[in-house]
């Protein structure tokens, strides 16, 4: 004998229909992966391009299927230096930029632009962990809507040349073509330095220096390595004229769509893949005037102190500092 559905039976069994396509909907809503999407001109051989497969990997193991993370090198997605526009467009999620590009729209950020001021890795790392890295952190995340996860080590820049001609001091640099980054303040740094400051775009440095084009570059000595500049220069000039810093960083947008907890696994895999980074960076440094010297290249120390009053001199007189917040410099030096 068929049973007959009352009304309430229906009610009963539609209503159980419901929550189950609901329960359904928001299981596929939450196994739907975040996709954060990365993009450099770090070529892969470089250690800052590797530490993104570190923090791909570290995410997967911490928060598995909760990601999916594309690195995107050698500036194929974004030209070095749009990063920063790209995050606030909402095209992209996560980059590593410099302190240049940040003082293009913070010009407080210049002060960590400055040759000669940070001294070392391990000082640029308490400066950014302190409090003044927490402030000057806080207005990128205001301004510019942009989340830093957390500081590294990009090297302490060096001038690599083409030329044999032996640099002493600044004046040694009159006239030769520095290729810089196309921002005011790499291009201020290389003219602070005593050279003719060029800009050109990564990609076009190896080929600049093979046909002349540019007289040399400066980068921090892994970098040279990693894209093999040596085997188109002469010499390397040890002026430790910048200990450089990247900030891997994620629009805020982005960062803000996560849950408390997936914002706790960023940044917990930005720190593990910013200390593999700087591990590997500084051991590198160690070993690549060795290597460098087999290569058949000139490497040697400049007067470092007399390139060092010539950069911090032309800071101090120029409009750069006006924008420093006040004491800052002597906040900086303070810190150990």
């Amino acid at each position: 004998m068929t049973k007959l559905l009352t009304g309430r039976s229906l009610v009963k069994i539609a209503s159980a229909a419901l929550c189950t396509l609901a329960l359904s909907a928001t299981s596929s809503f939450a196994a739907d992966p975040v996709k954060l999407r990365i993009s450099t001109p770090a070529v892969e051989s470089d250690w800052h391009a590797k530490m993104l497969t570190v923090f791909k990997d570290e995410l997967e193991k911490t928060a598995p299927g909760e990601f999916d993370v594309e690195i995107h090198l050698n500036a194929s997605l974004f030209k070095q230096g749009t990063e920063p526009a790209a995050m606030q467009r909402g095209n992209l999620d996560m980059a590593m930029i410099s302190a240049q590009d940040i003082a293009k729209q913070i010009p407080a950020w210049s002060v960590f632009t400055a040759g000669y001021l940070i001294r070392d890795p391990d000082h640029q790392k308490k400066v950014f962990n302190s409090d003044i890295g927490q402030k000057f952190y806080k207005m990128v995340a205001d301004d510019m809507n942009i989340e830093i996860l957390d500081v590294g080590y990009l090297g302490t820049r060096e001038l690599n040349l083409a030329s044999d001609k032996k640099i002493t001091t600044p004046d040694d640099l009159d006239g030769v073509k520095l290729r810089m980054p196309g921002s005011d303040a790499w291009l201020f740094l290389g003219n602070a330095l005593g050279a003719d400051a060029t800009p050109l775009a990564f990609g076009e440095v190896y080929t600049g220096l093979q046909t002349g084009t540019i007289d040399g570059q400066d980068n921090p000595l892994p970098t040279v390595k990693a894209v093999k500049f040596y085997e188109v220069t002469k010499q390397i000039v040890l002026t430790d004229h910048l200990v450089d810093a990247i900030f891997l960083s994620m629009a805020k947008d982005t960062y803000d769509d996560l849950s408390a907890e997936q914002q706790e696994k960023v940044q917990e895999a930005a720190a593990v893949a910013t200390a593999y980074n700087n591990e590997k960076r500084i051991a590198d440094e160690k070993s690549l005037v060795d290597f460098f010297k087999s290569e058949g290249l000139k490497v040697y120390a400049p007067d470092v102190p007399a390139f060092r009053k010539k950069v911090q001199d032309a800071y101090l007189e120029s409009e750069f500092a006006q924008d420093w917040p006040d004491g800052i410099v002597d906040q900086i030096n303070a810190v150990k």
